[in-house]
């Protein structure tokens, strides 16, 4: 859109672990849609917080992603981030240096969305109308990149770029009716038809704020928020695309500001965050859940302390992310409590040590688990990007 857009450790961690010590053997856990409702233990709070790690650089940093890089000497993570004046950054060492890397002719773009799978490989969207709107694939951690997909249409505008079995990208309406593209075998970009895509309200759009504003699961359901329009709405399609529904939230709407801007899958519910960028201390209609599939939606009874731009998933808990500060919820969106007050807007969490999050004017925080939650990303639901890896060379 135009305007600004944690589980105590159990079996499911020793399989993580098992997994990652095997190196090069991808570790594909079958989600599970019974949650313990005792996730936790004490006050999540004070358990879970974000610590600064660099800011300064002159960009405002939107999207961010890890990946496990398995070599000689064994499990390794690396963080790639993206922002504002075509700025990619890259870390092999937890986030204590960055390298500056550059897409050829694209330092005015604005980059919104990462996607890590590895040392080498990654994808990366930049959002604006018309071309400006693009998707890159590195293959050589990022010396060179390669266009994958533009449009030339100036109402096409990409918010969110998500990746599981295909990879799905989202943009704004164009001739009345949202636009995905996906890949075929992580390659060759088209777009898909648009026939069984409800019509998009007068004014309404998708956010890019953090490029999250669409997600998905393994069987194949796609969810994405929106907002602008009369009613911040959520589309569904459990199908790949091939079909869709359409159901109203209460999160705040009303103008060209306000709606939802990021979307998570939970095995028991979906949450919604968002709320009027304008107006970011606003406290009222920020966030909502679902506990079924998306078709009704309920206001959490305890609000996050304002708008919220990205919502990641922790076993049993969910973090927000925004520019008057941060959340956690322990019961599945119903309640949130403040954490940090940080000015950020995207967050990925990769397992239970690895999480980092991004802001303005350069700020990269990495999370801080202390009392060592089992910690999940979407690659629980949406298949781990490091086991696909191997399909984007």
């Amino acid at each position: 859109m135009r305007g600004m857009r944690i589980f105590i450790l159990t079996w499911a961690a020793v399989l993580v672990m098992l997994c990652g010590a095997t190196a090069g053997a991808p570790c594909l856990i079958a989600p599970s849609r019974e949650l313990p409702t005792n996730a936790r233990e004490g006050n999540a709070a004070d358990g879970v917080s974000w610590s600064v790690q660099t800011s300064g650089i002159d960009t405002n940093l939107r999207g961010v992603s890890a990946a496990d890089n398995p070599d000689s000497t064994g499990q390794h993570v690396v963080v790639w981030a993206c922002g504002s004046n075509g700025v990619i950054l890259f870390s092999s060492d937890l986030g204590k240096t960055w390298k500056r890397l550059h897409v050829a002719g694209g330092d005015a773009l604005d980059f919104r969305s990462i996607v890590a799978f590895d040392a080498k490989t990654a994808l990366l969207m930049s959002s604006g109308e018309g071309d400006k709107s693009r998707i890159y694939k590195t293959t050589d951690g990022g010396e060179n990149w390669k266009l994958e997909f533009t449009d030339k249409r100036p109402s096409f505008f990409l918010d969110a770029l998500v990746c599981n079995a295909e990879c799905y990208a989202l943009s704004d309406p164009v001739d009345g009716k949202f636009v995905i593209v996906a890949t075929h075998h992580y390659e060759d970009w088209k777009e898909l038809p648009g026939d069984a895509m409800p019509a998009a309200l007068p004014g309404e759009g998708a956010f890019a704020a953090s490029g999250t504003a669409l997600a998905m699961n393994n069987d194949g359901d796609l969810f994405f928020g929106t907002g602008g329009g009369k009613a911040a709405r959520v589309f569904h399609s459990p199908d790949f695309g091939k079909t869709w529904t359409v159901a109203e939230t209460p999160i705040a709407t009303g103008n060209p500001s306000s709606g939802i801007f990021s979307i998570v899958l939970d095995a028991k519910s979906l949450i919604a965050v968002g709320g009027d960028y304008k107006d970011p201390k606003r406290t009222d209609r920020v966030a909502a859940y679902s506990q079924d599939d998306g078709k009704t939606w309920t206001l959490a009874a305890q609000q996050p302390g304002g708008y919220r731009s990205a919502v990641v998933r922790l076993y049993g808990a969910m973090l927000a992310v925004g520019p008057t500060g941060e959340d956690i919820s322990d019961d599945f969106g119903a309640h949130w409590k403040h954490t940090d007050s940080l000015d950020l807007n995207a967050a990925f969490v990769l397992d239970i040590d690895n999480g980092w999050a991004v802001g303005a004017k350069g700020t990269i925080a990495r999370l801080v688990n202390r009392t060592q939650y089992q910690i999940r990303n979407d690659s629980l639901w949406n298949g781990p990007a490091s086991a696909s890896a191997s399909l984007l060379r």
